[in-house]
């Protein structure tokens, strides 16, 4: 029987967990805080994130690491993309040889701008062919309800995405297998700083033309990084491109987005923060993100302006002032 690790046991750590459960893989979730695996395990449903949802049989909780990772056949990290380093450094002794490290994060490393596969590689020291990525157009809440999604599953190493895709496919969830890493770890990374840049514009009450030329010009961007950086640019007009940038900057259900929207109304980033809400990676990672691009003399506008809002006290009004009086040219 395959057996999974999941560390993590925010929204979408568990509605995967719930994936590979219904998919006939044995799961073992590991929650941070022991009052919540205990929870978890008592009344199998996650009532922090996923209140409401019944958790399959063969998913069992723990708060122990150590005891998820040891002899799985996957570990898939679902933890926020800053404290990766940190989280997989406490197990990497841990891992069985050949286990398949699984990032589910969308994220790029503040200070050495890695990328969560490059951050995994070299803390557990394995090869690229050992990490897999999972990206798509995933709203946690809608899966784990059972609705119909699509996803994609990378990995440099064509057999173990393969190996995967048969560990996580259901009646509800289609993965579809990809070698191109890079390219879906970046549409991952950088459609969470579009929709907080598509979250304002809904808040200060714009309309559809204005969000839809945000989500076509940030596909524009994360473009120009994809093949700056290698990317096959194929991956962008797919599931972990166009797909989960989508979703990402229309749904309600995005944190990203609905982080925007609330800036776009009026609240400002230290009040959003100290309200705790579940995080929203392109907060931190629009920063590091931009010194990527920076790296690489890649042009990228809306990020920038959001790493402006975000960062540097600028208001979603002067952001959308930047756009409209850039200078014209060519698309």
């Amino acid at each position: 029987m395959t057996r999974a690790a999941v560390l993590g046991s925010g929204s979408w750590g568990t509605a995967f967990g719930k994936v590979l459960a219904d998919a006939g893989t044995d799961v073992i979730l590991w929650a941070r805080r022991p009052e919540l695996a205990v929870a978890m395990r008592e009344t199998h449903e996650n009532a922090d994130y996923l209140p409401g949802v019944l958790l399959p049989g063969n998913l069992t909780v723990t708060d122990d690491a150590e005891q998820a990772v040891a002899g799985a056949d996957f570990v898939v990290l679902a933890v926020p993309s800053q404290s990766l380093r940190d989280n997989l450094g406490r197990v990497a002794s841990c891992l069985a040889p050949g286990t398949i490290l699984v990032s589910l994060m969308k994220g790029v490393e503040l200070g050495t701008t890695k990328r969560m596969s490059e951050v995994i590689c070299e803390v557990a020291d394995v090869p690229a062919g050992q990490v897999a990525v999972v990206s798509g157009p995933n709203l946690a809440r809608e899966i784990a309800a059972g609705q119909p999604a699509a996803t994609v599953v990378a990995c440099t190493d064509g057999g173990a995405a393969e190996r995967l895709q048969v560990a996580c496919r259901t009646g509800y969830f289609r993965p579809y297998t990809n070698i191109d890493v890079v390219g879906c770890e970046l549409g991952g990374a950088v459609k969470n700083v579009i929709a907080l840049a598509t979250g304002m514009a809904e808040g200060m009450g714009f309309g559809d033309n204005t969000k839809a030329s945000l989500i076509t010009r940030g596909l524009a961007e994360t473009a120009r990084l994809g093949a700056a950086l290698g990317a096959d640019p194929m991956t962008f007009s797919g599931l972990a491109g166009l797909g989960d940038l989508v979703a990402t900057c229309t749904s309600p259900l995005s944190r990203n987005r609905t982080f925007g929207e609330r800036l776009g109304r009026g609240q400002t980033v230290e009040e959003l923060l100290a309200m705790k809400l579940q995080t929203a990676e392109g907060v931190k990672s629009c920063r590091s993100i931009l010194d990527l691009a920076r790296k690489h003399d890649v042009d990228m506008p809306i990020t920038e302006q959001v790493v402006a809002v975000v960062h540097e006290g600028n208001t979603p009004a002067d952001m959308l002032r930047s756009f409209m009086t850039r200078e014209t040219r060519s698309e």
